[in-house]
């Protein structure tokens, strides 16, 4: 990855824009840096992936941070969320 991301699990989306961040103010993103989360950040998020190819790509996205409100109980544990931006989830290969 060229820009350094933070880590997601696109496995726990809340919406089709809406993606669980962290349960703690502060994430370690790709490069070892500690980020911390406040409402309206703009983050770089990414998670692994497997590419049409069969080899490892992983998906990115670019969004910004705002707290949990989801009704879901599944997903009342985390403190943050990233909101998608309107460029969605994308292989990094296709960048």
């Amino acid at each position: 990855m060229k820009e350094p991301r933070t880590p997601v699990d696109f496995n726990e989306m809340l919406g089709s824009d809406l993606v669980l961040l962290s349960q703690t103010d502060t994430r370690v993103d790709s490069s070892g840096a500690t980020v911390v989360l406040a409402e309206g950040l703009a983050v770089l998020i990414y998670d692994e992936d497997v590419g049409a190819d069969g080899q490892p790509d992983y998906l990115v996205a670019s969004g910004i941070v705002e707290r949990n409100t989801s009704d879901a109980s599944w997903g009342q544990a985390a403190k943050w969320c990233c909101r998608i931006d309107s460029r969605g989830i994308r292989h990094q290969s296709e960048i």
